[in-house]
């Protein structure tokens, strides 16, 4: 029997490669290249599934133009880089891999916290451009992470999860969220107290951001609600590049209207704007909030779980749209 064949976007753990090659002719991209549209859309041609990444855009313009493409797996929780309405119509089944990296970006969003609170990275600069030539009692001073109040918008899996870790620090934990969590999960998030998105703003010393992108989303940090924020405040974000308004925010830190930032994810990135090189009170990582070995595996393997799945006819573990599989299931019986 012949096996359907899909595409790997993008370089991925070898053995997960060769685990797909079990169920299926795998086209892989081990030298790590980046597609373009035509590319991408000429390399779909007669594949039945693709593996990707959010460095993939799966856009209405290419759905249409592979019709023999039946599953989009996705590597990442984040799945912004697809047309989901589109995949949905095709008749295309749509995954993600969420849960597997909740703990360790939350580990992460709490490292660029306390680097930009702290003012770690610019005090190793400062140390290595040999500055450091006496103790001086306002030399890099920072804001306190114990004891503060900390600001979460998105309370899902992962800010519930940076909300557990603040009970270390003793932290007061409020947040904003589409809708109020279940009293039991505040009650596990270090009590947090769920409050409107200018209350949070206003109050908070350090605000996390750890929401879903969608067009709703866009911008839910702009020049308006960095002016609400106190002077001395932090703001983190490892959620997705487009929340934050990154030009308004380059403004405010060059003018000290914010304190500090700490940032994995950028508005087109990579290519970030470079503004951001010219500050000091700003952390900055190349969105790896998820990059331990062990996540990064099980994200590939929850991808290739969801592939395998999906075109073996099974309903897969992270479907984002059901309406494709029904569809799906209304042909066959038909």
């Amino acid at each position: 029997m012949t096996k359907p064949e899909i595409l790997v976007t993008r370089a991925v753990f070898p053995d997960v490669v060769e685990r797909l090659s079990q169920y299926f002719e795998v086209e892989a991209n081990p030298d790590d290249q980046l597609y373009s549209k035509d590319e991408l859309i000429a390399k779909l041609q007669g594949k039945a599934g693709v593996f990707t990444t959010p460095s993939s855009s799966i856009t209405a313009e290419v759905i249409a133009a592979c019709p023999s493409l039946k599953a989009i797996c996705n590597m990442a929780v984040g799945f912004n880089n697809i047309d989901v309405a589109a995949a949905t119509q095709a008749g295309i089944l749509v995954t993600n891999t969420p849960d597997v990296l909740n703990e360790t970006t939350a580990d992460f969003a709490w490292a660029l916290l306390l680097a930009a609170a702290r003012r770690v990275t610019e005090s190793e600069h400062w140390l290595r451009a040999g500055k450091w030539q006496k103790w001086r009692y306002d030399t890099l001073l920072g804001a306190d992470i114990h004891g503060a109040t900390l600001g979460i918008i998105g309370m899902g899996r992962i800010g519930q999860a940076i909300a557990r870790r603040s009970m270390g620090f003793d932290m007061n934990v409020i947040y904003h969220n589409r809708s109020r969590v279940p009293e039991q999960l505040e009650a596990r998030a270090n009590n947090a107290r769920y409050v409107s998105k200018e209350e949070l703003l206003r109050t908070a010393d350090h605000v996390m951001l750890a929401l879903p992108y969608s067009p709703e989303a866009h911008h839910t940090i702009g020049a308006a609600e960095l002016a609400q924020m106190k002077p001395s405040a932090t703001l983190v974000n490892i959620a997705r590049g487009g929340i934050v308004d990154d030009a308004a925010l380059i403004v405010a830190l060059r003018a000290g209207r914010l304190a500090a930032a700490g940032l994995d994810v950028f508005e087109n990135e990579p290519a970030f704007d470079p503004g951001f090189l010219t500050l000091s009170n700003v952390v900055l990582t190349p969105h790896i909030a998820s990059a331990s070995e062990p996540t990064r595996r099980a994200m590939a393997n929850c991808a290739a779980d969801n592939l395998i799945a999906a075109l073996g006819g099974i309903s897969p573990p992270n479907l984002l749209n059901p309406e494709a599989m029904a569809k799906i299931q209304g042909m066959a019986k038909g």
